[in-house]
């Protein structure tokens, strides 16, 4: 008896931020210059904001860790 599975459909999570970026890039570059299917147009946007969350998340987290090192910088010239 085999199972029949559908192939996971689960998004493929960009190696950086700049790998993130350079493939947004090239889907926004896509989706304006070609007359693409309504599906493919559909999944690209899907990715797109898919690839936009994950350089929002990391745009957060880095600037959570600027807000750290400056509040410690702050205080070590505070104990001075």
């Amino acid at each position: 008896m085999t199972v029949n599975r559908k192939p996971s459909s689960a998004p493929v999570a960009p190696a950086s931020y700049e790998a993130a970026l350079e493939e947004l890039e090239r889907l926004v570059a896509a989706m304006e210059g070609q007359q693409l299917p309504l599906e493919q147009l559909l999944e690209s946007y899907k990715r797109g904001a898919e690839l936009l969350a994950f350089c929002r998340g990391k745009l957060q987290a880095i600037e959570q860790q600027v807000k750290v090192l400056d509040s410690e910088s702050l205080k070590a010239e505070e104990d001075f």
